[in-house]
């Protein structure tokens, strides 16, 4: 839970984020804040809190929040889970405003209707200090979720990163997350694909190669090269309508497909070159 450095780095450190480790400490510090008159309010919370979509996602950010202010780094690296969860991490603000304005709504109109709520789970506190620490337990989310969604719609502090490969659905859900980010307000304007075969060369070029080298290669040779060519057409399809996509607006950068994982110092600092340095596609 405290960021690492990274053995051969002295500028890179990691951590690693347990959502649902967070969700457990939320509700002991509401146990510690509490007395044991207010067990009701704390089952009520629990109950609430758990059944909040996408809450594990926006408390996992949160933490990642306070310990990057209470540190000295000059840029974070979040790296979030696929489109869906994303999206709900983003969505939340709002879910959250609409789950308030409805307890708020309760509360004004049935009265002590939560307080006798969180009776029914064991508490017996009054109902109007259980109704005011609730409404207050919702507050204080509130404020931190909203902390971090003004921190992800300054173009000045956040910009998103796109990663996919070269693919149908990949792009899709590229393209569904890119609007998404737009309605957010969220700033996004690089995308990385990664796999790529041969990003330097095309398949019409390897086709021709092909064409005039089949005959001497053996007849396994041929079915490995034909089944190349197939996935190297579909990708060159897909990685076309990405720049059509976004070539005019978005920084687009192809990373190859490489024969080993990406572990360790080395090969990572040689891979990180094709972000830097990345293929030019009009040589």
């Amino acid at each position: 839970r405290e960021p690492t450095p990274i053995n051969g780095f002295d500028n890179l450190c990691a951590m690693e984020i347990d959502a649902n480790d967070d969700m457990e400490e939320m509700q002991r510090s509401m146990e510690e804040a509490n007395n044991e008159d207010d067990s009701g309010l704390q089952s009520l919370m629990s109950e609430l809190t758990s059944s909040i979509p996408g809450i594990d996602e926006a408390m996992s950010f949160s933490e990642l929040m306070k310990q990057v202010q209470n540190l000295d780094f000059d840029v974070v690296v979040f790296d979030t889970a696929p489109t869906g969860h994303t999206l709900r991490l983003l969505s939340f603000p709002t879910i959250l405003e609409k789950a308030l304005g409805k307890v708020m709504d309760l509360k004004d109109r049935f009265g002590g209707l939560i307080g006798q709520a969180s009776a029914m789970f064991g508490g017996g506190a009054n109902p109007t200090q259980v109704q005011d620490q609730l409404v207050g337990r919702l507050e204080e989310t509130r404020a931190v979720i909203n902390k971090v969604n003004d921190a992800f719609q300054d173009p000045a502090l956040t910009t998103f990163v796109c990663v996919c490969i070269p693919e149908f659905l990949s792009i899709y859900e590229t393209e569904r997350l890119v609007q998404e980010l737009s309605k957010f307000g969220i700033d996004s304007h690089n995308i990385v694909v990664n796999q790529v075969l041969f990003p330097e060369k095309d398949a019409e070029e390897l086709g021709d190669w092909f064409e005039d080298n089949k005959d001497a290669l053996p007849k396994e040779a041929q079915e490995i090269c034909g089944k190349m060519m197939a996935r190297k057409r579909m990708q060159d399809k897909y990685i076309g309508q990405c720049f059509d996509l976004y070539g005019d607006d978005f920084h687009v950068v192809l990373m190859p497909l490489l024969d080993y994982e990406v572990r360790g110092v080395e090969k990572l600092e040689g891979f990180s070159e094709n972000l830097v340095d990345p293929v030019d596609l009009e040589e």
